[in-house]
């Protein structure tokens, strides 16, 4: 990357300086892992214990960036920050290879000693102490996020692949062994600006957790298998765990926001409009699936919906969604250059409510400005998926499900809707009703290894 274009975003849009990054060394970093913790001193240092475990080469050349972060009082609760505190005593002292004493010596001791003795090269930011907080008005995730993805596009070498890589955790998420070469590898070979890795929820011991995970696994599974379908560019998972991106691709596109949620969805929806995002078949992330009710949807959120039972939870998307929405892509790749009204009119043909939803998206005003200032078809294709991206793409499917292809029963739309692809994976699917959870897990886990890119 040119250093001029990395300093310039860091000057006109980055926040890191306010808060430094404690680190002992920061030389020679080509990668680094971003990991904002709120109140998770029981579940981070697991997580970095299992970072640990990566090679040492790889983990000489890694920074791991633990954002501790939490908004002031009384916006963020007393016990919350008191956590922070206690887990930036143990960080600063891991980062400094001083002996640590915390309260529970249980499980957290075990790894502590792991990481001690291990390569991890780790650093922190106090995003938590009086004066350093997140600021009221933003959100929490998705700044701390920010923060510690600022801080590591200023040390990592600008002479990597891709300027470096930048990788996103959780503080509840676990990694194999091989899950920092395979994400610095992904982007040697590629010239991608982002990925997401494959990804598996662990495993809950407590049926009910187990049963509310894997149906919500099922329903985003299935999403993006039937975007896949309809070869939607934006037909990837949005989970912030699994997320890593090249130095590059980060300042290209003024870096992460600061929402509260869904900021993953839409760190990846900007970067999808400057190129593929890949996926990182080659080790798998292991996302919590606890129930928390920090922000108003996501895993957390759906999993306490799924335990309260007052919504059927086991519904998805009807698949005919998806072959409109496949027909209306592949008219716009097949013939862009149109007048904004033939467009919708042929939209009509599609579906009526296909071309209600484009008038209403201001598509032919839209349209008119966006062919003339493209200068051939291939440019203008890709100003098409650039306005019709992956928000107005989920706009879309709303849109349609709200009225004439409401939600169906889970396990007859997922049999549809493999039906489309011709899998033998449809025929494990039993016909009517919600199988046992030990078959819903087997069909999960044949979804996971039929559509490993989906």
């Amino acid at each position: 990357m040119n250093a001029q274009r990395r300093e310039k975003y860091l000057r006109t849009y980055g926040i890191f300086p306010q808060r430094p990054l404690v680190a002992a060394s920061v030389e020679g970093i080509e990668q680094a892992v971003v990991i904002p913790a709120l109140a998770e001193r029981d579940s981070l240092f697991r997580t970095l214990a299992c970072i640990a475990r990566n090679p040492s080469s790889d983990l000489q050349r890694t920074l791991v960036i633990c954002v501790v972060n939490n908004h002031r009082p009384p916006l963020a609760a007393a016990v919350e920050i008191t956590d922070n505190q206690k887990t930036l005593h143990i960080l600063q002292s891991l980062v400094f290879r001083r002996p640590a004493h915390p309260e529970r010596p249980d499980g957290i001791r075990e790894d502590l000693q792991s990481i001690a003795g291990s390569d991890l090269r780790l650093a922190f930011i106090d995003a938590s102490s009086p004066g350093l907080e997140i600021p009221d008005r933003d959100g929490g995730v998705g700044t701390a996020r920010k923060i510690g993805m600022d801080a590591a596009l200023r040390i990592v070498d600008a002479g990597a692949a891709g300027g470096g890589v930048i990788c996103c955790l959780d503080a509840d998420t676990l990694v194999e062994e091989n899950y920092l070469s395979a994400c610095r590898m992904y982007f040697t070979g590629t010239g991608d600006p982002a990925a997401v890795t494959a990804y598996a929820h662990q495993k809950p011991d407590d049926p009910n957790l187990l049963a509310a995970i894997c149906c919500y696994e099922i329903f985003l599974r299935s999403y993006v298998i039937g975007l896949s379908y309809a070869v939607s560019p934006y037909a990837f998972h949005s989970i912030g765990s699994t997320m890593a991106c090249s130095a590059d691709g980060y300042a290209d596109v003024r870096g992460m926001n600061r929402r509260r949620a869904a900021e993953d969805f839409h760190f990846l929806n900007k970067l999808a409009k400057i190129g593929k995002i890949g996926t990182i078949a080659e080790t798998t992330v292991f996302p919590s699936s606890r129930p928390s009710g920090r922000v108003p949807f996501g895993t957390g959120r759906r999993m306490l919906r799924f335990l309260a039972g007052g919504t059927d939870e086991y519904r998805l998307y009807d698949p005919r969604i998806f072959m409109i929405l496949k027909e209306w892509l592949a008219a716009m790749e097949g013939d862009p250059d149109r007048d904004p009204e033939v467009i919708l009119s042929g939209a009509r043909r599609i579906h009526a409510l296909l071309e209600e939803y484009l008038r209403l998206s201001r598509f032919a005003a839209d349209w008119t400005v966006i062919r003339k200032n493209c200068r051939d078809a291939g440019h203008l294709r890709r100003q098409f998926h650039v306005w019709f991206d992956g928000l107005k793409t989920l706009k879309l499917v709303h849109h349609l499900s709200r009225s004439t292809f409401p939600s169906i029963p889970m396990f007859d739309g997922l049999k549809k809707l493999i039906a489309l692809w011709d899998r033998p994976l449809a025929q494990l699917i039993p016909p009517g009703g919600i199988p046992k959870l030990n078959d819903q897990l087997h069909i999960l886990e044949a979804l996971r290894f039929d559509f490993p890119h989906s």
